[in-house]
C-alpha cells in the first residue's frame, strides 16, 4: 500500500493510493500518525480496500503532497552509512553506526521549497531511504525481530549546512541539519510488502544534472540492523522516522557546488516516488 497525506499545511487528508486510485481514510482515520500505526491502523486500511468501502478522493491529483507521516516525535539519522561518501567527506568508514537527530518540525512536502539559512554558503542535499516506525521498538533481541516494528518505507532529502555541521558543532552535527523544511519527505509511505528494501537505488540531480546513483545494497549497515542497534539506546515510537544514510556525489565532496536560490533539486527511490524542490532566499529578520 502507498499512503500519503494530500493538502494544505496543517489541512492534510489523509489517503491510500491504490491501483492508480485515490481514496479518501478520513472515515478511518484524522490523520497518518504515530497513534493510528500503534493502533493497527494499515490493517484497518487494507481490509477496507479489500471490502471496496473506501470513497475516491475528487480531485487528489490537483493536491498539494504533504509529508506521509504527521510530526513524529523524532528524526533519528544515521551518518557514514555508504563507504563512498565516508570516502568523499574525508572519513574511514565507521564500526559502529554514527547517530544525529533532526527536530520533526524540519519536515516538508516532497515538492514543498526548501529555504537557504540566512548566510548559508553549504546547504547540500541528500537522498536517503526512510523507514517508518510501526510498534515500538526497545531493546531488541536481534536484527530479525526489526522488520516486526516497521511500517513502510520512505524517501526522503535529508538537506544539510555543512558549515554548522562540521565547523560549528563540535562535533554533534544536528546544528547543520535542522533548518526549517530540512527534511523533505514522501510523496508515500510505502508498506513493506510492496518493496525490497535492500536493493533500491537512490539517484539525485541538481539542475537537471546527475549527482548520486547508488543502492541500498551498497549500505555499510542494513534497515534490520540498524533499527535493532538503535533500540539499544532509545525507544523508537511509532511514526518516527529512521534516515539510512546517502551514498556519494553531494556538495560536501568538492566535485560540485552547494546550492543557491533558484536551483532546483530532485531525488528519487524506485517505488517510493520523486521529489523536487526549489530551493529559496530567506531574508534574515531583524529586530527593531
Amino acid at each position: 500500500m502507498k499512503l500519503a497525506r494530500l493538502g494544505p499545511p496543517g489541512q492534510e487528508r489523509p489517503v491510500v493510493v491504490n491501483a492508480g486510485a485515490t481514496y479518501d481514510l478520513t472515515g478511518l482515520t484524522t490523520d497518518i500518525d504515530g497513534a493510528f500505526l500503534a493502533s493497527g491502523g494499515l490493517a484497518a486500511v487494507r481490509a477496507a480496500l479489500d471490502a471496496g468501502s473506501l470513497p475516491e478522493l475528487p480531485g487528489a491529483d490537483a493536491l498539494r503532497v504533504g509529508t506521509p507521516v504527521a510530526r513524529p516525535s523524532a528524526v533519528i539519522c544515521i551518518g557514514m552509512n555508504y563507504a563512498a561518501h565516508a570516502a568523499e567527506s574525508g572519513a574511514t568508514p565507521p564500526e559502529v553506526p554514527p547517530m544525529f537527530l533532526k527536530t520533526p518540525n524540519t519536515l516538508g512536502g516532497p515538492d514543498d521549497p526548501v529555504a537557504i539559512p540566512p548566510g548559508s554558503e553549504r546547504t547540500d542535499w541528500e537522498v536517503e531511504l526512510g523507514v517508518v516506525i510501526g510498534t515500538r521498538a526497545l531493546y531488541l533481541d536481534a536484527p530479525s525481530d526489526s522488520l516486526a516494528h516497521v511500517a513502510g518505507f520512505v524517501l526522503a532529502n535529508d538537506v544539510s549546512e555543512r558549515r554548522w555541521q562540521l565547523d560549528e558543532s563540535a562535533g554533534q552535527w544536528s546544528k547543520g541539519k535542522c533548518g526549517p523544511g530540512f527534511t523533505p519527505l514522501g510523496p508515500w509511505l510505502v508498506t513493506p510488502d510492496e518493496i525490497d528494501h535492500t536493493a533500491l537505488r537512490l539517484r539525485s540531480w541538481v539542475g537537471g544534472e546527475p549527482r548520486q546513483d547508488s543502492t541500498t545494497a551498497d549500505m555499510i549497515f542494513g534497515v534490520e540492523y540498524l533499527i535493532w542497534h538503535l533500540s539499544q539506546y532509545l525507544a523508537l515510537e511509532p511514526g518516527d522516522v529512521v534516515l539510512t544514510g546517502t551514498p556519494e556525489g553531494v556538495a560536501l565532496s568538492g566535485r560540485f557546488p552547494y546550492l543557491s536560490p533558484g536551483d532546483v533539486v530532485e531525488v528519487e527511490i524506485p517505488g517510493l516516488g520523486r521529489q523536487r524542490q526549489e530551493f529559496v532566499a530567506t531574508e534574515k529578520k531583524v529586530s527593531a
